[in-house]
């Protein structure tokens, strides 16, 4: 069954002679850029200033697209407007005024730069923003009032976002990535600026079709990872979709777990020409991600810290990672959570320097960054880092050890300091900073291949580091990312869903075909 909501037309109109309306002397069209992109977690104490999104503007914002240099083939296809573009660390909801503050910007830019043709919305879809729903949903209607209904708008997400009916309504063209780890971030980026360039070359303009449709699940990228089944099957099927004659594109979105909002849940969207193909489609796909729903599991093995740890030390394989789950800084975690250093540095284990090595990546501490600086390497240290922002489950934790290396100039750290503590290599930051890539640790002097046990603040492993381990477990932590979902308080998001109602009917999948941003609301 297809269901329609408000009046649905098909859109074949010429782009280019809407131009006449305004015209405009070149003849290329004339594509602006814009977009914020941030994990907000509501369930974290943390808070996202407007410094967090380390804005890009004007031309700036070309060296953040490869596919978009000054010699690539799409620069040469479009006349380009970037305005603003800012991607922050995962982390808490964002203050309203830093909000305001760059949307603000980013009109203020588009009203000056006018009219489009289209318009390149990047963001990443699980912004949460301190007294407002749907930010996304609210940008791009700003947008909208801007630009107005005949530009053509493409957005590219991350698949952990989320699409509500008013961002639905008020795109033209979207997609997200299809893998997890996000190993075709910028892969979908061109795609998303690819599908914008062939609708206003052809002629085509606006899809005639948009298919929308809400799948009651909401889990964790933790256990819907693109690496093993069902996501694997089930994300597989995305591109030969999205490939039909008659399909623009076709996506499905996780959502993202750590956000109580009604807009939080899986989606299919399916944007195209020909109306069966663009509601099969999505039809389709919705029931792949559902009747999948009780296979979802965590990527490795999963168990409670303790226990994770004494894995690791009775191991023979090293490096053994331990991915410390609760207070992920690339989830939305406030990355100061101090309870699991605190569970390391009070083993015997590790008092004495023989011991066995573990790295710990990573804890905030600029005070102790502050002693390190003036102390220097190879002197001792003694001070308290941590908990600044999350003392729920553990105090600041107390680092007494000898300074190993110091590192300036990390755009998100700062400031990165190694203290050694027994047998344990401590990271303390500036400011919070994930560490996701070997020369993350090599930088500083310490080598994650060598060690016994690497302890990082993930989820699952990113790519580097997954082809490092010789074995890997994810451990149950508290923190603003908690991955038992089930006992967090939502009080917002929309019920039934699974897997909090796990014996729920059936819900109805059949597609909602979304009206045209070019229709009267």
């Amino acid at each position: 069954m297809i269901v329609c909501l408000g009046m649905e037309t098909p859109v074949s109109t010429d782009h280019r002679k809407k131009r006449n309306a305004h015209p405009i002397k070149n003849s290329l069209p004339r594509i602006a850029i814009a977009g914020l992109g941030i994990e907000s977690s509501t369930f974290s104490p943390a808070l996202t200033d407007e410094a967090a999104f380390h804005a890009n503007y004007g031309d700036a914002i070309f060296s953040t697209y490869s596919f978009l240099s000054i010699d690539s083939p799409l620069r040469k296809k479009a006349v380009w407007i970037p305005t603003i573009t800012g991607h922050a660390l995962p982390g808490g909801a964002v203050t309203r005024e830093a909000y305001e503050s760059l949307v603000g910007k980013t009109l203020d830019s588009l009203k000056k730069n006018g009219p489009y043709d289209g318009l390149f919305f990047d963001i990443h879809g699980a912004m949460s923003v301190v007294g407002l729903d749907d930010p996304e949903g609210d940008f791009i209607v700003r947008i909208r009032k801007v630009v107005g209904r005949s530009t053509i708008i493409s957005t590219s997400m991350d698949l952990h976002g989320n699409v509500s009916m008013r961002l639905a309504e008020n795109t033209d063209l979207i997609t997200c990535y299809r893998m997890a780890p996000h190993e075709d971030a910028m892969e979908t980026k061109k795609r998303a600026v690819q599908n914008l360039l062939d609708r206003i070359e052809s002629g085509k303009g606006k899809p005639a079709y948009k298919a929308r449709i809400m799948i009651p699940i909401l889990l964790p990228g933790e256990k819907t990872s693109t690496r093993i089944e069902p996501a694997k099957s089930v994300y597989k099927a995305v591109a030969p979709a999205a490939s039909q004659p008659g399909i623009i594109d076709a996506a499905i979105w996780v959502g993202y777990a750590w956000a109580d909002e009604p807009r939080n849940h899986a989606v299919v969207m399916v944007t195209g020409d020909d109306k069966e193909k663009v509601a099969g489609t999505a039809e389709q796909l919705a029931k792949n991600f559902w009747n999948a729903r009780f296979d979802y599991a965590f990527v490795a093995p999963t168990k409670p810290w303790n226990e994770c740890l004494d894995s690791a030390l009775h191991s023979r394989k090293h490096p053994f990672f331990i991915s410390d789950m609760g207070d992920n800084p690339t989830a939305g975690g406030a990355g100061d959570v101090t309870w699991t250093l605190t569970q390391i540095l009070s083993r015997p284990e590790f008092k004495s320097a023989d011991g066995p090595s573990l790295i710990y990546a990573s804890i905030p501490g600029p005070e102790l960054i502050d002693k390190c600086l003036a102390a220097g390497v190879g002197s001792n240290v003694d001070g308290y880092a941590g908990a600044k922002v999350d003392a729920r489950y553990a105090p600041p934790v107390r680092i007494s050890g000898k300074v190993e290396s110091i590192v300036p100039g990390d755009k998100d750290a700062e400031v990165e300091v190694s203290v050694r503590v027994g047998s344990v290599h401590v990271i303390v930051t500036k400011k919070r900073k994930p560490y996701h890539k070997e020369i993350d640790f090599t930088r500083l002097g310490l080598n994650p291949r060598k060690a016994d046990i690497v302890v990082v603040k993930i989820g699952y492993l990113e790519p580097e580091l997954y082809n490092m381990r010789a074995d890997w477990l994810m451990a149950l932590t508290p923190g603003g990312v908690d991955q038992d979902i089930e006992h967090l308080t939502y009080k917002r998001i929309q019920r039934p869903m699974f897997p909090f109602d796990r014996n729920m009917k059936d819900p109805d999948l059949s597609a909602k075909m979304v009206r045209s941003s070019g229709s009267a609301y």
